[in-house]
């Protein structure tokens, strides 16, 4: 699917200036669903300027009415002769200057929770060489001590849904191979849509007790009106057989 340039800056204009839902900017930018709503809430794209798809040829505003008018609705990339044939780079992921020295940590963060990923698929998320990631392994990388680990996606590195890909793609590698997969590694390997679904799941040990309550029934209440005193008992004191003394 062609995807509009400058993606997130184009994902910032569509919620700052649309009524658009968030899976439908996610679908026509290529983000994940998340990484948009990330946007609306101010955690994400932080200090982007945003960029206007219409001025740029990229959409029509008959186009945007059309999809506010119904979610389901997907937006269509304005047609663009001069893109025609144009072809996919192949290479390794270009990563700015301002970001490239997040890479260790970045790379430091896939090691350690996603330790499947092979060092080709490593070096395509973050951009990266081989050397490089493997010092990080080994822990000989120069700055080690100070590397700390950060979600690349969060460091704005790659998407989570290209993360998630990679992750679901060294699964199946996995899984032909033969290997058995822990629960713990199911947890871990599980992306982010089936997460967020899991969430709403009930637990096993837990189910059956969804109607459970604290509240007496009607059969007990009698029961609990029996056990409980007699209010105007609390205050009776027993007769004293003394007579009060008067002073003399």
């Amino acid at each position: 699917m062609a995807l509009p340039i400058m993606q997130k800056a184009t994902a910032v204009w569509l919620v700052d200036n649309t009524t658009l839902s968030f899976k439908q900017v996610a679908d026509f930018t290529g983000l994940h669903d998340l990484e948009v709503q990330g946007i609306a809430d101010g955690e994400v794209a932080v200090g982007i300027k945003g960029f206007d798809p219409i001025v740029n040829n990229q959409l029509t505003q008959e186009e945007i009415t059309r999809c506010e008018e119904n979610p389901k609705a997907k937006l269509q990339l304005k047609y663009n002769a001069a893109a025609e044939g144009e072809q996919k780079r192949k290479g390794p992921r270009y990563t700015p200057l301002s970001k490239r020295q997040d890479r260790p940590s970045a790379i430091a963060w896939l090691v350690k929770f996603h330790p499947e990923l092979s060092d080709g698929q490593i070096s395509k998320l973050v951009g990266t060489t081989k050397p490089t990631i493997q010092s990080i392994r080994d822990r000989t990388h120069w700055n080690i001590a100070n590397i700390q680990t950060v979600d690349p996606v969060a460091l704005g590195m790659c998407r989570q849904g290209e993360l998630d890909a990679a992750v679901a793609k060294a699964v199946a590698a996995k899984a032909k191979n033969g290997d058995v997969l822990t629960d713990d590694e199911k947890m871990r390997l599980m992306s982010t849509d089936e997460s967020l679904a899991s969430e709403n799941r009930i637990p096993t040990a837990m189910e059956g007790l969804e109607n459970f309550t604290f509240s007496d029934t009607a059969a007990d209440a009698p029961e609990r009106e029996k056990a409980l005193p007699d209010a105007e008992s609390l205050f009776n004191l027993p007769d004293s057989d003394d007579e009060d003394e008067s002073d003399d």
